[in-house]
């Protein structure tokens, strides 16, 4: 498989800021974005971008190869103009075969101007506060992107956890324990934090 070198956040805001649809950096990045500061290497980029405007990635990203990630995680190409379903959460892109690859778009859902967690559609928030922009970069907001990374924790989630939580503001921290406690479990160790 072929290795990541993943496109610094100027990079990702170059090419996806003419498309003219709503897009944020996502994961590590936009934590470290939003705090102002970096505390460990990324592996990749994650770009999240709404599902109703997948085919904008093409838009973006074209002469690309986009590589659909079909559950559990099989790589397969991505065809121009695919409306990709549900099960299809992340897009694999690279500038041409062989190379790197670069961005790793994710897909979330929406009803209306509302957006939708794929973990749990009990926890929504509105489209128009998703992000909050860094610089000319957008960025998916920090309790958001916290919420994210809650299930099924890793070491860099719990790093990340603890690098951001003392900034949260009382409204972001009220939000990311409710979401918590409706997707995750009502005893969620990062709960005694918020």
């Amino acid at each position: 498989m072929t290795a990541w070198d993943p496109a610094t956040p100027d990079e990702v805001r170059a090419l996806f800021e003419p498309v003219g649809v709503p897009w944020w950096i996502a994961g590590g990045y936009a934590l470290e974005l939003v705090a102002g500061r970096s505390w460990r290497s990324h592996d990749d980029i994650d770009v999240l971008v709404l599902r109703r405007d997948q085919l904008a990635v093409q838009d973006a990203l074209a002469g690309w190869e986009w590589w659909a990630a079909d559950p559990p995680g099989t790589l397969r190409p991505w065809a121009p103009g695919e409306v990709l379903g549900p099960a299809v959460q992340d897009v694999w892109c690279r500038p041409s075969a062989g190379a790197p690859w670069r961005v790793q778009v994710m897909l979330d859902e929406t009803e209306g101007a509302e957006w939708v967690s794929r973990r749990d559609p009990a926890v929504r928030r509105p489209v128009a506060e998703l992000g909050v922009v860094v610089g000319e970069i957008p960025c998916l907001r920090a309790e958001i992107q916290l919420f994210a990374k809650a299930v099924n924790t890793r070491e860099k989630d719990e790093t990340d956890f603890r690098e951001v939580v003392g900034s949260l503001r009382p409204a972001q921290r009220k939000w990311l324990a409710e979401a918590v406690r409706t997707a995750c479990s009502p005893h969620h160790p990062w709960l005694a934090r918020l």
